[in-house]
């Protein structure tokens, strides 16, 4: 069992929730992986579908103003964009394709849908307790968002569980302090009277949610175990310091990481899908010992969606450092593509249609 933390089974919620499905089903023979541009990252896995993030939306930055990062605070409320959330749902194959919400922390950039998904969806929401307050906000009841604070771990099916790492946010608090430390929301924001919108910067609506929650997947494959381990955000500054937040210690990010690892009785995992560069690999990379490194958060997160990738992955330094630790380095090329992961490894999968259906030519 985790170390000192209770042991939450989602399975007991079988048939409710869209959580998954009651009957019996063979043994998952691989997780094929969709990038929907950001950390937003669609898995399918048998007849469960899980998708982290998905921000779809895309507020202007003229919206933002001040603090460190300029990420601060907005001139106006904003609301979610439903028709395009709903276009990507239903080119990704509708409602059933999304039993499972995950966020990785709760940055406009990353949460501001989640509550849109969940309405279009029925699927349940787990993440912060700030993700949860923001998606009562948006009309969402409290029973249908999981909190998770770190060292749970999930049985998402029979055979899927995935172990939640409390992580940090990016930058540092020096220079960007309202986007980096760790912050909750103690109660549910109140929409803008007006509009109905929310405030989406980092010290108004959508506060990191206490730092971050990455989290590490592991499968019971009809060909063998297979595993990978997935982060939104990462600050190289204090990976190895506890993450305080309300008087309570939850622990060093990467400490975090090595007893989710030993829990889970892996060495290695054969993928990770993460970002921070050069500095967040040389910490993490020794601790789980990836096959193969899918990067996100490289791309604009304020560019249309349907504009897709305006320019490619490039990052030499990172690339050299996999290559020294024999990681496979996969840089995704726009978005919608797509990969199947198993215990062999990971190969790229078409997804034309899907890509076509949103205007995608490549």
């Amino acid at each position: 069992m985790f170390p000192s933390v209770r042991n939450v089974i989602l399975a007991a919620l079988c048939g409710i929730a869209g959580v998954y499905p009651c009957a019996a089903s063979a043994k998952p023979a691989y997780v094929d992986i969709t990038w929907l541009s950001i950390t937003n990252i669609h898995y399918e896995i048998g007849s469960l579908g899980i998708l982290t993030d998905g921000y779809i939306t895309r507020i202007p930055s003229t919206n933002f103003y001040g603090g460190g990062g300029g990420l601060k605070s907005t001139h106006t409320a904003s609301k979610p964009d439903v028709v395009a959330v709903t276009r990507v749902m239903n080119a990704m194959g509708g409602p059933t394709k999304f039993n499972i919400l995950l966020t990785g922390h709760s940055h406009f950039d990353h949460a501001f849908d989640t509550a849109t998904w969940a309405t279009l969806t029925g699927a349940r929401i787990i993440g912060s307790k700030t993700t949860c307050f923001q998606a009562q906000a948006q009309g969402i009841t409290a029973d249908r968002c999981t909190v998770v604070n770190g060292g749970e771990k999930l049985a998402l099916s029979p055979e899927v569980t995935v172990r939640v790492v409390r992580w940090n946010h990016s930058g540092d608090s020096k220079t960007n302090p309202e986007q980096h430390n760790p912050v909750e929301l103690n109660a549910a924001p109140v929409p803008d009277p007006a509009t109905g919108g929310l405030r989406a910067g980092v010290a108004e609506d959508f506060p990191n949610g206490g730092g971050g929650r990455a989290y590490l997947f592991t499968v019971d494959g009809a060909n063998g175990p297979f595993s990978w381990f997935y982060q939104n955000s990462a600050s190289a500054t204090d990976l190895n310091s506890p993450i305080i937040v309300d008087g309570i210690n939850y622990g060093a990010p990467l400490a975090n990481l090595k007893a989710a690892m030993s829990d889970a009785g892996l060495t290695k995992v054969d993928l990770w899908i993460g970002s921070g560069g050069t500095s967040i690999a040389q910490l993490v990379v020794p601790v789980i010992k990836p096959k193969a490194y899918i990067p996100v958060h490289w791309d604009s997160f304020t560019s249309p969606f349907l504009s897709g990738v305006t320019k490619p992955f490039r990052d030499p330094a990172l690339a050299s450092y996999l290559k020294t630790a024999g990681t496979k380095l996969v840089a995704p090329v726009n978005y919608m593509d797509k990969w199947r992961l198993d215990g062999r490894g990971i190969q790229v999968v078409s997804n034309t249609a899907v890509k076509h259906a949103l205007g995608f030519t490549r």
